[in-house]
């Protein structure tokens, strides 16, 4: 039995709720045929689906970075707005498919306070200028003064969309996006990109892409780290854009060995730079699982659908998100939560289709064993993180990573917060097959216990059509005066709440 102590006085930070962002690119059905599909009886009049919209509201999504991703380097925001039967349709050259452009900046905002949620909206730093990416700023949060504020108010909407956060770019370090920069180049035009958006707005929060790599921090952070609020940071660990072969539960546990590398990595740098009071990380695209899309950031470009669009369907296997995607984000989310202080945004890679939380077809959704988890986060968790500690050293357990190597995880994962007067612990138990007991030393906490549970019959345990494996169940587990045990079942995510 492992033995944890929680001094509710030992407070690592205050969680930003958005910690549980959301992520939506013009992809494969995510935008259209996903969130967006007009004509659908689902739909409501702004051709939005509404069973998506109260899914989102249900998981009380902070935040939605948007349009992308790869689509946004080679697209340009003034071919979006305006009268639909104005506007064109445009080639997509990172995904090679057409954009019907139905979908833009206004259709955006709209659906975030649809959801209630804050727009963050990423520029073209791919084939785009500093200047267009500052004439978006105009569009969106300017009054009335400009071309461009008086083009949105021409276009239905004369207050301003106040929209608060933007990033400068997408993964413009990689050789797969158009438009890629070496580190100088990367760190003149966010110096000079980020010039002209904030004399626009002095206001708006400002990110750009940064890697765990010292050379292009260093020369982003040198040029431009005075004008910044964020840095971003994305990261998938099942990597299979290509082939299709998802990993098991056994390597998707060797894989939560990792979750945190990333933000210690960069986090050091901005502490080596001063930088660590004034910017902060925005782990603004992350999932297990990265994205199948074959043949298309290759040299060998697929010439048929059947060679690059269609493969894009395999997206759409429930069958692939299973309790191994469920445990993995929840030991993300815990070591964001530790990791408060200094990461004050995350975004899973995406909310609907492709990889998301939730799944739409024509006639409804499925909600992912992911999206309990989000669901368990947001409405069960507390916000102010503490300290939790174990005088025990942690049990580990064997498992094989995804390429073959023999290695080992431990077997639990357990962050703790309040929630005001209460405390609520995430409880994580990775291993696949048995139960483990947690006795949770309170000094001073006392009221009803009850516990929160994610989990499913087995490791694979997945949710369909007509098929629903994985739940969010509830159990009354009496009261406690200060010391508790508690028995996790295997593969399972959970929430202890005391109070």
């Amino acid at each position: 039995m492992a033995v944890y102590e929680i001094n509710t006085g030992r407070v690592i930070g205050v969680r930003s709720p958005m910690l549980y962002g959301h992520f939506l690119e013009h992809f494969h059905r995510q935008v259209y045929g996903g969130i967006y599909d007009p004509g659908n009886p689902l739909s409501d009049e702004d051709g939005f689906r509404t069973d998506i919209v109260e899914a989102m509201r249900r998981i009380r999504v902070p935040v939605i970075r948007w349009p992308g991703g790869c689509f946004v380097s080679s697209y340009h925001w003034k071919d979006g707005v305006g009268p639909k039967e104005d506007r064109q349709p445009v080639y997509d050259k990172s995904w090679r498919v057409e954009d019907p452009n139905t979908f833009g900046t206004d259709e955006f905002v709209k659906l975030c306070r649809k959801i209630g949620c804050e727009p963050y909206i990423c520029t073209n730093a791919g084939t785009g200028t500093a200047e267009e990416m500052s004439d978006w700023v105009e569009y969106c949060n300017l009054p009335s003064a400009g071309k461009f504020a008086k083009q949105r108010a021409a276009n239905g909407s004369p207050a301003p969309h106040a929209v608060r956060y933007w990033s400068i770019g997408n993964e413009n370090y990689g050789s797969w996006e158009i438009g890629a920069k070496s580190s100088e180049e990367w760190g003149r035009l966010v110096e000079e990109s980020a010039k002209m958006m904030k004399r626009v707005d002095p206001d708006i929060e400002l990110s750009a892409a940064a890697l765990t790599d010292l050379r292009w921090n260093l020369t982003l952070l040198e040029r431009a780290g005075r004008l910044l609020d964020w840095i971003s940071i994305h990261q998938y660990w099942d990597f299979m854009p290509q082939v299709q072969d998802p990993a098991d539960y056994g390597a998707c546990m060797a894989f939560t060995n990792s979750v945190g590398d990333a933000v210690r990595e960069v986090c050091g740098l901005l502490s080596a730079m001063r930088l660590d009071g004034q910017i902060k990380i925005a782990f603004d695209e992350w999932n297990l699982r990265s994205w199948h899309h074959p043949n298309v950031h290759t040299v060998r470009q697929g010439r048929t659908p059947e060679e690059y669009i269609t493969p894009r369907d395999k997206n759409d296997d429930n069958s692939v998100y299973t309790m191994a995607d469920a445990v993995f984000s929840a030991c993300f989310l815990n070591e964001m939560n530790r990791n408060c202080d200094v990461v004050g945004m995350a975004n899973f890679s995406p909310v609907v289709n492709t990889r998301g939380c939730i799944y739409s077809h024509p006639d409804g959704i499925v909600l992912r064993s992911t999206y309990f988890v989000f669901e368990l986060f947001t409405r069960i968790m507390g916000d102010t993180v503490l300290d939790l500690w174990s005088p025990d050293l942690p049990e580990r357990m064997d498992v094989t990573a995804k390429d073959g190597r023999k290695t080992t995880s431990a077997v639990l994962d357990l962050c703790a917060a309040k929630d005001g007067e209460a405390v609520t612990v995430s409880a994580v138990n990775k291993h696949p097959t048995e139960t483990r007991e947690i006795t949770l030393k309170m000094p001073g906490v006392c009221g009803p216990v009850s516990l929160w549970t994610v989990n499913g019959p087995d490791t694979d345990s997945y949710n369909d059509v007509g098929r629903t494996e994985v739940n969010l169940t509830c159990r009354d587990l009496g009261t406690t005066a200060g010391e508790l045990t508690v028995r996790l079942d295997p593969h399972s995510v959970n929430v202890v709440k005391i109070g």
